[in-house]
């Protein structure tokens, strides 16, 4: 009891973390944890692992659905390394690892093809399809977590078509450049979204603790299927198959409990549609809901949204008429046969033209 003794100054908390407070005794200043001796081992072993594993400040720190989504994405990035595991072991026996025929050069041709045509898909796909990945994150993160195992599902058949075993690991090269530019962006994309103290970098870096601690685990227990699956292509598919189905049911809880606080095209005519029906404005969480996340989301006449004066204008008689009593700052441009409707936007066009 005399260890309990003083006059409480201050109690000092970050975010959810353990109390302490500040106690005078006997003229000095005593920092003490605000809680039972039984209570604070137990914290003590908690606060360790929130602060190498979690963002500094958590909950306040992230958004709600945080927890939600990493522990999927922890479940998706094990299944991941599983198969990951699998299929390198097939790339491996493909080029000659363990065959006394090979050579090592063959291997390293067909490596660096693999890798060549893996960079210039990153670079075209990056061209494509980079300004879609912030709009359509969760719609592309999934996206690429699937052809990432069609990826892997390639290197493990290669092996069994070795005629046609370098176009098939250069394809499945391509799909996964392909993956690695659109998870990182869209990964980057959600980093933002979870971010609620301008603490993208430390939510990153956090992120990749809680990948390293997976892909170590995934490690541990690929030690032990090395041996089982070696020569045994039935167990290989099996365990692959297995793995995939664990890693696509994650990666779709995972993009389905993130709630975007934006709008983007597809959670903005759901809400505007909803809206004219009954005159209620749907909250995040239940436009998140209704959005699509394995197609994109097609409206009657698909809208283009600033496109260029050709597209719309072909002659200057037609500019002429466009421009003929038009107030607006903009232009509407619709052909028998065109597959959209395309919209040309001045200088003074606004949010408020773009929406309406």
């Amino acid at each position: 009891m005399e260890r309990d003794s003083g006059v409480v100054l201050a109690t000092e908390r970050y975010g959810c973390s353990e109390s302490w407070k500040y106690l005078a005794k006997d003229g000095v200043i005593e920092r003490r944890r605000d809680g039972k001796g039984g209570e604070s081992r137990g914290n003590a072993i908690v606060g360790v692992f929130k602060s190498v594993f979690l963002p500094q400040g958590y909950p306040e720190s992230v958004s709600e659905d945080y927890l939600q989504y990493q522990f999927w994405d922890t479940v998706q990035a094990f299944s991941s390394s599983l198969s990951g595991t699998l299929a390198t072991q097939a790339s491996l026996k493909g080029v000659g690892v363990g065959d006394q025929e090979a050579t090592v050069a063959a291997a390293t041709v067909t490596w660096l093809l693999r890798d060549g045509t893996g960079m210039m898909g990153r670079i075209l796909f990056a061209w494509r399809k980079g300004s879609k990945l912030d709009s359509e994150a969760k719609k592309w993160r999934l996206f690429a977590d699937v052809l990432n195992d069609v990826a892997m599902f390639m290197e493990i058949l290669a092996p069994f078509f070795p005629a046609f075993f370098t176009l098939i690991v250069c394809t499945a090269g391509i799909f996964k450049s392909i993956v690695g530019v659109a998870g990182g962006a869209t990964r980057a994309a959600l980093t933002v979204h979870q971010a609620r103290r301008d603490n993208m970098a430390d939510i990153s870096a956090k992120d990749g603790s809680q990948e390293t601690l997976v892909n170590l685990a995934g490690l541990l227990v690929s030690l032990v299927l090395i041996p089982l699956v070696t020569d045994n292509p039935v167990l290989t598919l099996s365990l692959f198959f297995l793995f995939t189905a664990l890693h696509l049911f994650a990666n779709y809880k995972a993009v389905r409990s993130v709630v975007m606080e934006t709008l983007n095209e597809a959670r903005l005519a759901i809400v505007l549609q909803q809206y004219l029906s009954d005159r209620q404005i749907l909250s995040p969480r239940e436009a998140n809901l209704e959005e699509p996340v394995f197609w994109e989301y097609r409206k009657a006449v698909p809208i283009k949204l600033g496109v260029r004066l050709q597209e719309v204008i072909q002659s200057p008689e037609e500019l002429n008429l466009a421009l003929k009593k038009n107030n607006m700052p903009y232009l509407l441009g619709v052909r028998n046969g065109m597959p959209a409707c395309k919209v040309v936007l001045t200088c003074s066009s606004g949010f408020k033209n773009n929406i309406l």
